[in-house]
């Protein structure tokens, strides 16, 4: 194997690894400290308030020990629960009314775990479920699909983000523009929670339709740099680090669309060139 396809095998192993990992030590700390705004969530399967609030520390516990074996030794198991769980939390916002917009924002939370454990092709034994994820040295027999998770959770995450400016018109915004110096009154006058929702949005399609490289990194830098804007409006920076899915995401998506690529093949060597990627 070629060193670059090494190093990018590497590269998208970590960058999914620390997704998946930021995502559950950051939503786990939420639980530990304990949210108000999570007290719906649990009325949906008819835990009661008092309740909800001794179960917060139990499920943020858990998020954590995950998270953190997720960063020390990913597994097949942890990553398929990662999937589910993320899934279902996300879908507690629309069932306690906040709207599709929150569950398509969070796919960062559920489409990194997935593309995680589609990459590390778990065998047929049970004990292979609970095996450690090692990077692998050779292309995965269909990269394409990999790529269209990551494909499809960044242009959710763009879309379900742009939706909360475009529709649901988020007060919290108007705080994130503070930071960079709009007052609200400009936002109101121009319009700007709309125009930016609507940006992102049509962000959201390019990058399900057209992800050149250049739509990618400018995305990668896009994300942390809106999220960053929570921690100047004085919110704790386990927001941001809860959001690291939404961070990997495009980037992963940056090199695994390299493997995709024809690979050029030497006649004298045609096994060999097979396993390789090209370094572009």
């Amino acid at each position: 194997m070629s060193r670059p396809a090494r190093d990018s095998f590497f590269t998208v192993h970590w960058i999914l690894r620390i997704g998946a990992g930021a995502c559950y030590i950051g939503h786990g700390t939420f639980g530990i400290i304990t949210k108000a705004a999570w007290i719906p969530y649990f009325g949906v399967v008819g835990i009661p308030e008092a309740a909800a609030w001794r179960l917060m520390p139990v499920v943020g516990t858990v998020d954590i020990i995950l998270g953190i074996l997720t960063l020390i030794r990913p597994m097949p198991v942890v990553l398929l629960y990662m999937t589910v769980w993320s899934v279902w939390t996300a879908l507690l916002r629309p069932f306690t009314g906040e709207g599709w917009w929150e569950f398509l924002e969070r796919a960062g939370n559920y489409g990194i775990p997935l593309a995680f454990l589609y990459w590390s092709r778990p065998g047929a034994r049970f004990r292979d479920w609970f095996a450690a994820i090692r990077v692998p040295t050779i292309t995965p027999p269909h990269p394409e699909r990999l790529a269209w998770i990551l494909r499809i959770t960044t242009a959710a995450l763009l879309i379900g983000h742009g939706g909360f400016g475009a529709f649901m018109r988020k007060a919290a915004w108007v705080d994130y523009f503070g930071a960079a110096g709009i007052t609200p009154q400009m936002v109101e006058g121009a319009n700007l929670l709309a125009g930016l929702g609507w940006f992102e949005i049509a962000l959201g399609l390019v990058v399900l339709v057209l992800p050149v490289p250049a739509v990618l990194i400018f995305v990668f830098i896009w994300k942390v740099g809106t999220e960053l804007l929570r921690l100047m409006v004085g919110e704790p920076i386990w927001e941001f680090i809860e959001r690291g899915g939404s961070y990997a995401a495009p980037l992963a998506l940056l090199y695994v669309q390299r493997w995709t690529k024809p690979v050029a093949v030497n006649a004298a060597e045609p096994t060999q060139a097979t396993a390789q990627v090209t370094s572009t």
